[in-house]
């Protein structure tokens, strides 16, 4: 039996195999092996991987022990249809002189040039991901939520990252964009710092007490 010729971009809706496409993930990651993964999150890993056509790809592996959870599943397809409806230039491209400029720009696009709205719940440093150019890319939308107005959410549901999460959103339960803009703020002054604004107060506070 012939073997299907690669051609195109096999991420195109012309040119799209899974199964291609699939096998060229297996031999990119070295059947995803630890060397090429770059993030790991709540739902799974992140690999690196450059196809034969040269595209450098990000591409998530859900853990094992959750494949099977109804729950993790929904989010993953929630992550996939939010990332479908985004253009690829409104990822929070970036390179590291500009990366709160543009951080801003696809954050704005996300709050005010689509509808409805998506909040992400869960920016900080560690869903940025950069390629080799140094442009980033923001990732792992499986806790992202369309939203028209206001909305509570139940404790058990809370999404986001310990040190990047809006105080007032302890208090209130209540997602709204300004989640995302606290969230925002602590990678920008990360950004400018080298270190994330905890570390730098606890290092003051550490200080002082010294003297």
């Amino acid at each position: 039996m012939p073997v299907k010729k690669r051609r195109g971009d096999l991420f195109s809706i012309w040119d799209y195999d899974g199964r291609i496409a699939f096998e060229d993930i297996i031999l990119a990651t070295e059947d995803f092996d630890i060397r090429y993964c770059i993030g790991v999150g709540g739902y799974g890993s992140v690999y690196r991987a450059q196809l034969p056509s040269g595209k450098v790809v990000a591409v998530k592996k859900l853990h094992r022990s959750e494949i099977d959870e109804p729950a993790y599943l929904r989010s993953f397809k929630n992550e996939v249809q939010m990332l479908k409806e985004i253009p690829a230039s409104e990822h929070c491209e970036t390179a590291w002189v500009n990366i709160v400029k543009n951080m801003a720009h696809a954050l704005s696009y996300m709050h005010h040039d689509r509808t409805p709205p998506i909040i992400h719940r869960d920016i900080s440093s560690n869903n940025i991901l950069l390629d080799s150019k140094l442009e980033g890319f923001v990732s792992d939308f499986g806790t992202a939520i369309e939203i028209i107005r206001p909305r509570f959410v139940q404790s058990n549901l809370v999404a986001g990252t310990y040190g990047y999460i809006a105080p007032e959103f302890a208090y209130t339960m209540v997602v709204t964009k300004k989640c995302d803009v606290y969230s925002f703020g602590v990678v920008a002054l990360e950004t400018m710092i080298g270190k994330h604004p905890g570390e730098l107060i606890t290092s003051l506070l550490s200080s002082y007490a010294k003297i």
